[in-house]
């Protein structure tokens, strides 16, 4: 899809799209966000090369899972970043799973590829079918978290996917995140604990 704003898309005050200039400066921003993340050090091999390996990961989402669709915001000023795809907008299928194997093989590593592969499917057996917002990834830099930017990210969203009577889904791997998620309507539908990892939340939003 082109980067050009969607048709009737109205962007907040101090959020962008991100474009591909943004590239690097959105990959190192979700690598310091995630950085403690439950879910991606399941997923990353911790040793020497764990950074080099937490970037890989991370430009894999951005240039490849979501970007290309269109649906990525940040902040003006650089300090936060939300991931979406719109619906029918997201990678899926043997064919999207294949491909990502190289992908795990550098980020996980030979023995954690497995269990990379086996978290990704209890994930997607979840996922809703029905058309939808999917939020892959929302970032904020670790100093300004707790400060609004994750909210800033999300109000824009939220009175879109009102406008347009679509609903949205995303997979939390935080419980302190939680409240965030329910004060933009997102409520918990499941929650399942990834085999050998973390517990995952699931969350899905009405439209209002």
């Amino acid at each position: 899809m082109p980067e050009q704003e969607a048709q009737g898309t109205q962007l907040a005050t101090g959020i962008r799209k991100v474009t591909n200039a943004d590239v690097d400066s959105i990959v190192e921003l979700m690598s310091r966000a995630f950085d403690d993340d439950p879910f991606i050090n399941f997923l990353v091999k911790q040793d020497a090369r764990r950074k080099e390996r937490m970037t890989r990961f991370m430009r894999v989402g951005v240039t490849r899972l979501t970007l290309p669709y269109g649906e990525c915001y940040m902040t003006e000023a650089g300090d936060g970043a939300a991931l979406w795809n719109p619906p029918g907008g997201r990678p899926h299928g043997i064919r999207a799973d294949l491909s990502m194997l190289p992908t795990l093989l550098k980020v996980s590593g030979i023995g954690g590829m497995k269990r990379s592969i086996g978290a990704f499917a209890q994930a997607e057996k979840l996922h809703p079918q029905e058309p939808h917002y999917y939020l892959l990834a929302i970032g904020v830099e670790p100093a300004m978290q707790g400060k609004g930017v994750g909210s800033s990210l999300l109000a824009p969203m939220a009175e879109r996917l009102d406008r347009e009577g679509v609903g949205a889904y995303l997979e939390s791997s935080k419980e302190r995140n939680l409240p965030l998620y329910e004060r933009f309507g997102f409520e918990v539908t499941n929650v399942f604990d990834v085999k050998d990892g973390p517990r995952i939340w699931p969350m899905w939003r009405d439209p209002k």
